[in-house]
């Protein structure tokens, strides 16, 4: 890959030179070890100034991508010329341009390098962070602060101006100095007396990479920060850093928490280092992030890497791959070219250049209201599917669709001896939660069965249409078969689901990928179970003479809860209890739903003997009836070599993906055992069936050219 690392230390290439000037720089040296970590990593590297010219050196080092090159990056260093929030300036720049870039975007940059407003987001966050007051002009009133505080600059960085106060009389002298120097207000807070802890984070989402805590350990001679001329090696003293930090592991996980729920606050991209203060009592207080930690040989952010097993190299690689995965889906994107028609990369070259449409694409079924309960809605979205199948290519499967719970479709090649899609339509939710509305943030994709079913079906209209642009969907032995009973255990679809599956000579089921990456080969099988006890009306008190109906009953349940064995992966459990009595009695009749899941079918028998053998006796009448099953999707040998197909895909285009053993059932469990599997191939999602239901934005578009791949595989 190209990469243009972009700094700012020499050049005064501007229009006009005018405003505050910049006061950090990069040394030539620290230049130079990025240069050489980048090349030694395979990447075709150039160093620019981030000034007036920059356009135009990026255009002619890395001209918009031909047929067979790749995109080119920038690793952004850049602190800017002069004026406002410098560390926007570049960033801002290649966003206007096209020109993807790492690290923070320039709203991030922004707001990390406004103390004032960063501090104001941290407390409606509920992140800790000492007591501030902003003095903005000489004639400020005394803050109603005690003693001693800490002064410096409301918009500067790396320890410009800053200082510790210990009354009226220094605070107003520090003031005057920043006043006069940076010509910006003040930022005064408590000075919280005790460690300094740096943690640096290196990703993106949710749960980015954390490293270790660092501790700046402060020598004689001096107060206890990290001041400017400790910076410039001109305090005459040495700042250590330990890393890991002598820290038990709560205040590291407390460190953790605070600083990634500070970087996601900020909206920060791909790396920051968060400073905070550790008292005496065991209390942190974030101090500030960083949003462009310095790669300097000997800061706190590269020894945190180090400390993380990764050398400065290691390092300086990762942020491209951090980056790249951001920007393209992939850790590794691969060339770009103008043509669909290539073989070798026409679904990505297809996929990537709609991106947005694919979101937009989940965002508009995530307005399909589909719940299981709501058959007007899953009608509504079996129309807006069959419309969408029909314009991409394929043709309706009258014999296996009854128009009501299961539809299928086939290209015109056919399913027979192909490979057949099977996914769901409606959103298996409690009736009574409210509808999520579709959101995001930069990880994610928020709303209503987005993960379960919604991203799925985006996955498989443009895997598609990726075949059609390829001109190979009509070459294509495929079908799909959508059902709309996933929350009533696929009763009415399951003798379709088995038949479309005997057909095909391999079955993919476009459920959900599960955190980490993974696709099922196997799961396990579920029973669900209407137990009816009937006893005697009696009063209460009477309990004396004859045991009520409600005890016998919780004590023949929790016989059940002991058959579960997870050495034999055998589970039992009553999910529902609903009791009956006339008034002023006791209860009478109970119905209690009873779920068992189990390995294999035999197991299921074995249990239900089991069952029947416990719910006997006691004076009431017991009537144990199967209302549903759910068979489980085996493990054979051929499963595992479709998982093995898939996964070398897979890996071709660096997408991470591994297999795994699922406790609940799917789809997978009807399709006949001669024909091999797999589950869980669809987008990776989390907190299914919540309100906090999400797919992953990166896995939309990886498992969708996972996906296209595949078919494009088994394609004439």
């Amino acid at each position: 890959m190209k990469i243009a690392i972009v700094y700012n230390r020499e050049s005064k290439s501007v229009i006009n030179l005018f405003g505050l000037p910049n006061r950090e720089r990069y040394g030539v040296r620290a230049i130079r070890r990025l240069v050489k970590a980048l090349q030694d990593g395979g990447h075709q590297v150039i160093s620019l100034e981030g000034d007036k010219d920059l356009i135009d050196k990026l255009e002619e080092f890395m001209p918009r991508a031909l047929k067979g090159e790749r995109p080119g990056m920038v690793f952004n260093l850049s602190y800017g010329i002069q004026g406002q929030a410098r560390y926007t300036h570049v960033p801002g720049i290649l966003e206007m341009v096209g020109v993807p870039y790492v690290g923070s975007g320039p709203l991030a940059h922004s707001l990390s390098l406004d103390k004032v407003v960063a501090k104001m987001i941290f407390v409606q966050h509920g992140i800790p962070t000492p007591e501030f007051v902003v003095l903005d002009a000489p004639d400020y009133p005394d803050p109603e602060i005690e003693y001693p505080l800490i002064v410096k600059p409301k918009n500067e960085a790396v320890s410009m101006g800053i200082k510790i106060v210990n009354d009226a009389s220094e605070l107003r002298e520090a003031a005057g100095y920043i006043f006069e120097q940076f010509d910006q207000p003040v930022l005064v807070e408590r000075y919280i007396e005790g460690r300094e802890i740096n943690v640096g984070l290196l990703g993106n989402g949710t749960a980015p990479d954390v490293f270790p805590p660092a501790e700046l350990v402060f020598g004689e001679g001096g107060p206890n920060i990290y001041t400017m001329e400790d910076k410039k090696s001109q305090s005459g003293r040495e700042i250590k850093i330990l890393c890991p930090a002598p820290i038990d592991e709560k205040l590291t996980k407390k460190a953790h928490e605070i600083a990634i729920n500070a970087f996601n606050a900020l909206g920060c991209y791909d790396c920051a280092r968060v400073d905070m203060r550790l008292d005496e009592q065991g209390n942190l207080y974030i101090l500030e992030i960083n949003s462009l930690p310095s790669l300097g040989e000997h800061g706190s952010y590269v020894a945190a890497a180090e400390a993380m097993g990764m050398d400065f190299a290691a390092l300086a690689n990762r942020l491209i791959e951090v980056a790249s995965a951001r920007y393209f889906g992939t850790p590794n994107p691969p060339e770009l070219t103008t043509s669909v028609k290539d073989p070798d990369t026409a679904a990505f070259s297809y996929l990537t250049q709609r991106r947005d449409r694919l979101e937009k694409k989940v965002e508009e079924w995530a307005g399909v209201s589909s719940r299981t309960d709501d058959p007007i809605g899953t009608s509504l979205a079996a129309g807006k599917l069959n419309d969408t199948l029909l314009d991409c290519g394929l043709l309706p499967m009258r014999e296996l669709t009854d128009n009501r719970d299961v539809w299928c479709w086939q290209t015109r090649r056919g399913l027979d001896e192909g490979t057949l899609l099977i996914g769901f339509l409606d959103v298996p939710i409690n009736p009574v939660f409210n509808v999520e509305h579709f959101r995001r943030d930069p990880e994610w994709l928020y709303g209503e069965g987005v993960g379960s079913s919604r991203a799925s079906l985006t996955m498989l209209e443009y895997s598609l249409r990726a075949l059609r642009a390829a001109r190979k969907l009509n070459k294509s032995a495929l079908g799909v078969l959508y059902y709309a009973d996933e929350g009533r255990d696929c009763i009415e679809s399951r003798e379709y689901i088995t038949q479309a599956a005997r057909r095909a000579e391999r079955v993919l089921v476009l459920t959900p990928g599960n955190p980490d990456d993974r696709i099922v080969i196997t799961r396990r099988g579920q029973r669900r179970y209407r137990l009816l006890v009937e006893g005697k009306p009696q009063k209460l008190g009477q309990s004396g003479v004859r045991r009520e109906v409600m005890r016998i009953v919780f004590a023949k349940l929790e016989e059940l809860a002991k058959l579960s064995s997870r050495t034999n992966r055998i589970g039992v459990s009553a999910v529902d209890i609903k009791s009956e009595a006339f008034p002023g009695l006791l209860p009478h009749r109970v119905n209690v739903t009873v779920q068992v899941s189990y390995p294999k079918q035999d197991a299921a028998k074995d249990i239900e003997n089991s069952m029947r053998s416990i719910l006997k006796g006691e004076g009431v009448r017991w009537n144990l009836a199967l209302i549903s099953e759910r068979p489980p999707m085996p493990e054979h040998r051929r499963n595992n070599a479709l998982a093995q197909q898939y996964m070398a895909i897979a890996a071709k285009w660096d997408i991470p993906i591994k297999t795994e053993s699922l406790l609940m059932p799917s789809a997978a469990g009807l399709v006949p055992d001669f024909v091999p599997v797999l589950c869980g191939v669809g987008p990776v999602a989390t907190e299914l069936y919540t309100s906090r239901e999400a797919v992953s934005r990166i896995s939309l578009v990886q498992r969708t050219l996972l996906l296209s791949e595949y078919l494009l595989s088994q394609a004439d």
